[in-house]
């Protein structure tokens, strides 16, 4: 409800805007609106991106996964040896897996920030050329600004449909040149986590969080 009441008062507030830009007569403020979500899956060079990163995302999903198995594998030794085992050698073997465990979850959160940032490094190019073509549009047509009116996305409620420009935009990047895309660091994994990262085995008390890759 709030979120409803905040969309229809942001969207009343550029009514109101453009109202009193045409009250003060010297010029109508012309607002257009695109479908940013369509824009992006027309975009030059995207298929090859999210490809790409779900290439690499393969790489640092297997990292996780040496991980996770040098994990049960103490796990599994520690069960069969745990009833001939010493109070001490319990108390060893159980602080050797928690460690290894807190180095997983930590590995993990590392490459998911290196996911984000190569994300952002691989889909600038593509953004750019998405803005660009945005504002030459907007120049053309005359437009003080053009909106985003993704479905579930937009403070707008209604609007005149004369005024999408999606399609235009939509056409015009069909007909632009791929951007180059970056090569990743040689400093770096060449890899991101996939959607969820393996989960700890049984009998351990703590799992590292999901990896969350990309979305286009």
């Amino acid at each position: 409800m709030r979120s409803m009441v905040r969309a229809m008062t942001i969207a009343l507030g550029l009514v109101a805007t453009a109202a009193a830009a045409g009250a003060q007569g010297s010029s109508t403020l012309k607002i257009g609106y695109v479908n940013t979500q369509a824009l992006m899956e027309a975009a030059p060079g995207r298929a090859e991106a999210q490809a790409l990163l779900e290439k690499e995302g393969q790489g640092y999903q297997a990292q996780l996964q040496k991980m996770q198995d040098s994990l049960q594998n103490m796990l599994t030794k520690y069960q069969k040896a745990e009833p001939t085992l010493t109070a001490a050698q319990k108390q060893s073997q159980q602080e050797a897996m928690q460690n290894l465990e807190n180095e997983l979850q930590a590995k993990n959160i590392q490459l998911q920030s290196q996911f984000q940032n190569r994300q952002n490094e691989v889909m600038a190019p593509i953004q750019d050329i998405v803005r660009k073509v945005l504002e030459d549009i907007r120049v053309e047509d005359g437009f003080a600004m053009i909106l985003d009116k993704t479905p579930g996305q937009t403070p707008i409620i209604v609007a005149d449909k004369n005024l999408d420009v999606t399609d235009r935009v939509v056409s015009r990047l069909r007909a632009t040149a791929k951007p180059a895309i970056p090569a990743a660091s040689t400093a770096a994994p060449s890899a991101a986590p996939k959607p969820g990262a393996p989960g700890a085995p049984a009998g351990v008390t703590s799992r590292p969080p999901g990896s969350k890759p990309p979305t286009q």
